[in-house]
């Protein structure tokens, strides 16, 4: 039986940027959902799409297992290397944030003293702002090291914190892998023909789950991935409707969809049927493989099951156990309603 923090610490150790997937991350789930499905496949973006089985309508579920991360564009004289994000950084969260290579090189990225400095004494930077730290004495050890193009990501592995809270990186979107996992391995059979898909590249537009769903031609898309939430002191939010421990949420819109309220309906219900906790999830930006699933084509119901994380797209972000635990009760349920 999964255990969710081992789980998912297991596969940030294999974590890999939009476009790398396929070399670490994809070939562990292949082998973590082997036992519980019935086929797996990959296609051409990447993609690792575990089939269940079913005579009846096609459902896919889709969690992102691509990861944000740097670039090297280029390496100076002395050994530093500059980088470009792949994926959206708030660079402020960044400076003396540690990276990991794939071919275990290791940097800290540092402030230049170019950023534009600010009434208050805070400086305001972007990402041409930092560079990278490899310990090279110079350009020659560097490129030992690194050469353009490589890629690298968040140092570390998720840890527990206070209760129920884990915090680390890369919750958007493994934790969703996890959840997927965890609910193939939950669901003993269904009528559904179930499409438990991995995707790649949603942090770079949503490109895997879109090539996946045409060609699935699901009736019925449920994406699982993470949302904000408005529970620390500076949310602008004072309804405190997405909070840690409050349970997973169902999405009712965010910047790039408006999800089925039909669909919706069914979820809530088998929740409330299950008792598994549940929030109402509305973002006013941003967007996930939900909306590729509903363009890909005609007729398709699509929503999304969101697990509330505070400090997305950070070198720490932090998640509840429990939201986990029921997420993945509650697509497991509603594959055997």
């Amino acid at each position: 039986m999964f255990d969710i923090l081992e789980l998912h610490q297991r596969l940030v150790a294999q974590a890999r940027v939009s476009g790398s997937e396929q070399t670490g991350i994809g070939k562990l789930v292949q082998e973590l959902a082997r036992p519980f499905v019935d086929e797996i496949s990959t296609d051409a973006m990447g993609n690792v799409i575990c089939r269940k089985k079913g005579e009846g309508q096609r459902v896919m579920l889709s969690a992102h297992m691509d990861a944000i991360g740097f670039m090297v564009t280029g390496v100076d004289e002395n050994g530093f290397a500059s980088v470009a994000p792949i994926g959206g950084h708030q660079p402020a969260q960044l400076v003396g944030c540690r990276v990991a290579f794939a071919n275990g090189a290791r940097g800290v990225l540092c402030l230049r003293e170019s950023g534009k400095k600010l009434a208050c004494g805070w400086t305001e930077i972007g990402i041409t702002d930092l560079y990278l730290d490899l310990g090279a004495p110079d350009r020659e050890t560097a490129c030992k090291l690194v050469h353009v193009g490589d890629t690298c990501t968040f140092e570390g592995l998720p840890v527990r914190a206070a209760g129920n809270t884990v915090m680390g990186p890369y919750a958007d979107d493994l934790i969703g892998c996890v959840v997927l996992l965890l609910a193939m391995e939950r669901l003993k059979s269904s009528k559904y023909d179930v499409y438990f898909v991995f995707s790649t590249q949603e942090e770079v537009g949503c490109r895997g789950a879109l090539s996946a769903a045409q060609a699935i031609r699901p009736n019925i898309g449920i994406a699982c991935d993470v949302c904000g939430t408005d529970d620390t002191p500076f949310t602008k939010n004072s309804c405190r409707t997405k909070v840690l421990g409050g349970g997973a949420t169902i999405k009712i819109k965010d910047g790039s969809v408006i999800c089925s309220p039909a669909l919706n309906r069914k979820l809530q219900a088998v929740a409330d049927k299950e008792n598994i906790p549940w929030q109402a999830e509305i973002l006013l930006a941003g967007g996930t493989d939900t909306s590729s699933m509903q363009k890909a084509l005609e007729n398709v119901a699509a929503t999304c099951v969101s697990i509330p994380t505070r400090h997305i797209h950070s070198p720490s972000e932090t998640y509840d156990l429990r939201d986990v635990d029921g997420a993945a009760s509650l697509l497991a349920a509603f594959l055997n309603s």
